[in-house]
């Protein structure tokens, strides 16, 4: 995974948060001597690559719930 961390423009926006959640980034940014818009951009980035990673299809997991059902005993041999 490559992040860039410093991009040339930045866009303002406007929004709200709770408290605690302003605070702790205000202390991780702190703490690690960099600036408040550093960390939150980096947070903003975090959670945009996991909302982004494939997950898999339903019927993949329906069929493997089935699975387990199906063979529960014979998974459970298999293990010891």
């Amino acid at each position: 995974m490559v992040m860039i961390m410093a991009t040339a423009t930045r866009e303002k926006f406007s929004s709200q948060a709770a408290p605690e959640v302003l605070q702790a980034l205000r202390t991780i940014a702190e703490n690690q001597g960099r600036q408040f818009q550093a960390v939150l951009d980096e947070a903003l980035r975090d959670y945009i690559d996991r909302q982004q990673k494939e997950t898999p299809r339903r019927h993949v997991m329906t069929a493997f719930a089935s699975s387990l059902d199906e063979f529960d005993h014979l998974y459970r041999e298999l293990a010891k």
